[in-house]
Formats: C-alpha cells, sequence, structure tokens
C-alpha cells in the first residue's frame, strides 16, 4: 500500500525513534521526584554535552531525530528567559547569549526574534500589523509587514487554496517544523493563510557565539500584505500560535523519509453514544493504538465495552513510524491520566468493564500533544484539567 502521511481529519507523520526517551515511559522504576529545577537542569547538560562532544551546537532543522529533539529544547530554553537564567551557570559553551541586543524599543518590537524574547500566547504583543517608524539604524534582522505591490499575481492561489479546502481536495494538518518550510507551501498563522513566494540564500549568522544558516523568506498574506520573515523566525510563530500547514488531502509523501518504517496506528476517537451519561460528556475521545487500520479496528464497536458499547466516529489517525505505536499510546494516556473517564460498563454477558482508553480532553489538545512529543517539549509539559490545555511544569 503506498504510505500515506495525512489521510482523512488529523493525520500525522510522527519519526519518534529517538524523542521518547526510555525515563518517560519506563514506569517501573520510580526514582526521587525530580523539582523543576531537576528536569531543566538534566534536559539542558545533555545539551552541552552534545556540544562538548560534536564540537557544535544541536540544530533543530536537521533530519536526525536525536539531534533536533535537542534543538528543539535549546530553541525552547533560547526562546524563555526565566528557563534559561535557571541553567546559565551550566552553560560553559555560551550556548544562551545572544548576539546582538535591540539598539531600540522599535528594533525590539518589529524584530524577527520577538517570539524568541517573549511568550506571548495572547497575541498582545503581536504588532506585525501595527504602523512603525522605520529607524535608520535599524539591523538586518528587522522584518515587519508591508503592502504586496504585486499582490495580484498572488491573489488567484489564496482562491485557489480555499476552494481546495471547501471541496476537500485539500485539508489543514498540524505544522510539522522548520525543514517543511519550502517555496510554494501554505501555511496557516493566526487564522491566516500565508504563502512562501521565495526563500532567499542561505546566509551565516552569528547567534549565540555560533554561525548558523538563516534564510530568508518572502511571506504573502491573504490580507495583501508581506513580510521577510527568516525561515527559523516563522518556524517558532507557527510553533507558538498551534499554526496549520496547507497538505493534500490523499497524500503528503515529502513527509515520509527514505527507510522510514511504518508501526501502526494511534487513532482518536469520539463515542456516538446515545446514553445521556455518555452524551453528555463534552470533548470525550479515546486515544488507542492499531497495527491495522482504524476501519477494521473499530468496525464492532458497538458490540464491545472497549468502545462503551456504542459506535465511534474516527477523529484522527496518526501513522506511526520508526517507533512502537503502543509505546506512543503510553505516553499519550500517561499525560492525561488525571482526566481518564471514570466509568464502568456492562457487557453484553453482564460482565463489569472498565474502559481505560478514554479521556476528557480537547482534540486540539490532543493534536499539540502529539506534536510535542515529535519535538521533545513534552517533557517540560503537564495537562490542567483547570484550564484544559498543556502548560509548563511548576
Amino acid at each position: 500500500m503506498t504510505p500515506i502521511d495525512f489521510t482523512s481529519n488529523e493525520n500525522l507523520v510522527i519519526t519518534l525513534d529517538d524523542i521518547l526517551d526510555d525515563e518517560l515511559l519506563n514506569a517501573a522504576e520510580k526514582p526521587k521526584k525530580l523539582t523543576s529545577s531537576d528536569r531543566l537542569e538534566r534536559a539542558f547538560l545533555e545539551i552541552v554535552e552534545f556540544r562538548r562532544t560534536e564540537g557544535r551546537p544541536p540544530s533543530s532543522q536537521t533530519r536526525e531525530i536525536a539531534e533536533r529533539k535537542l534543538g528543539a529544547r535549546l530553541d525552547g530554553f533560547l526562546s524563555n528567559e526565566a528557563k534559561a537564567e535557571a541553567v546559565k551557570h551550566l552553560d560553559e559553551f555560551g550556548l544562551l547569549e545572544i548576539s546582538e541586543a535591540p539598539t531600540s524599543i522599535d528594533d525590539l518590537l518589529e524584530g524577527d526574534d520577538l517570539n524568541e524574547l517573549l511568550s506571548d500566547e495572547s497575541g498582545i504583543l503581536d504588532v506585525s500589523d501595527l504602523p512603525v517608524r522605520r529607524s535608520a539604524d535599524a539591523p538586518d534582522s528587522v522584518a515587519r509587514r508591508t503592502r504586496a505591490k504585486d499582490f495580484d499575481s498572488f491573489e488567484y492561489l489564496f482562491a485557489e487554496t480555499h476552494a481546495g479546502l471547501r471541496d476537500g481536495s485539500m485539508r489543514l494538518a498540524p505544522f510539522q517544523g522548520v525543514q517543511t518550510i519550502e517555496e510554494g507551501r501554505f501555511f496557516v498563522l493566526n487564522g491566516m493563510l500565508l504563502f512562501v513566494a521565495e526563500v532567499g540564500e542561505s546566509k551565516t549568522m552569528v547567534v549565540g557565539g555560533k554561525a548558523e544558516q538563516k534564510q530568508r523568506l518572502r511571506v504573502i498574506f491573504e490580507n495583501g500584505t508581506e513580510s521577510s520573515l527568516y525561515r527559523q523566525s516563522l518556524s517558532i510563530r507557527l510553533h507558538e500560535q498551534s499554526g496549520e500547514a496547507v497538505v493534500r488531502a490523499k497524500t503528503d509523501l515529502n513527509e515520509i523519509f527514505d527507510g522510514d518504517t511504518e508501526t501502526g496506528h494511534i487513532y482518536v476517537l469520539q463515542s456516538l453514544s446515545t446514553d445521556p451519561l455518555i452524551a453528555n460528556i463534552k470533548d470525550l475521545h479515546k486515544i488507542g493504538f492499531s497495527t491495522t487500520s482504524v476501519e477494521q479496528r473499530v468496525k464492532s464497536a458497538s458490540m464491545s465495552p472497549t468502545y462503551l458499547m456504542a459506535p465511534v466516529k474516527i477523529v484522527a489517525d496518526y501513522r506511526v513510524y520508526n517507533v512502537r505505536a503502543s509505546a506512543l499510546e503510553n505516553l499519550l494516556h500517561r499525560v492525561f491520566a488525571d482526566v481518564r473517564l471514570d466509568l464502568t460498563q456492562v457487557d453484553r454477558k453482564g460482565r463489569d468493564y472498565d474502559p481505560s482508553e478514554w479521556f476528557v480532553v480537547p482534540r486540539d489538545v490532543i493534536n499539540q500533544a502529539v506534536s510535542m512529543i515529535m519535538s521533545g517539549e513534552i517533557v517540560d509539559y503537564v495537562y490542567d484539567k483547570t484550564q484544559g490545555r498543556l502548560v509548563e511544569r511548576g
């Protein structure tokens, strides 16, 4: 069967062999409880060890899963001043140093690196659409939105993309990382469709005391504006704002690398039960795994207490590569353990059965958890059932 990474609903290719750390999945051993400070230091020391061994910092843009995990973690430290300060005493290689401070308030608000300095989920600090004064000494890294003079030449592309989303030939999928930002791709940021019109040549820049390859983009927004963001800056914003990519509905083989081995499916189900005890529970989802097609797995759902003795709707089907699907399922169950459904079902033979794979959690939060497992960020987050979202460990 031709490998398909995005089928119906919320499909996502997962290559996690090195991301699922042994300590995360080994529930048998319970060492002394780590403090948040201990976790931060241990996470940063892994980055330091990579720098010592390889002679360079880890990159979040590589296809090497282990390095990409560490690179994403380093990006997280650089984007969070409090975290960086907490491990600064361990930074023997200057990994957390910032190469150039803003020279004015305008530079701070206009710069591509705003999202690396502040974590603003509310969007209050998003000044990209505000009129700004051009500074005569503004550094080259500054990018802001301006009117796209040739927007007419792109407008039909946006119309075609919207039409594809309406007729089902295209769909939205979770953003997969900086390596997917390529010329000709469409993404959705803060509810607005954007088009990557150009990817500039790589330019060596010194950031945090290290040389990095950066590429300027020409990004066209559907409101007729454009911006010259750096590739990494757009990636950070898409990650932080739960951005999405526009993909063909049936397949996107660019996300499946040579040599990848499919190991199963992680699926998310919604109950179609008419029992008020179940039907009235908002955001009730089953998170499970299967080595066969999900459709085959759930075809007899109405006869099984595992599926609450009722038909189900498949709302997400994640194709898993290079790691046991059961291991990923186990990790997701642990993330949402506090909102596991507490309910006893009676099967057709009158026996009591406690379904263990149903959780009261919004679908978009499940999708976010999968993405954070891919980047390795999940180790720093827990699910807050009061807020209904993933929050940083305190």
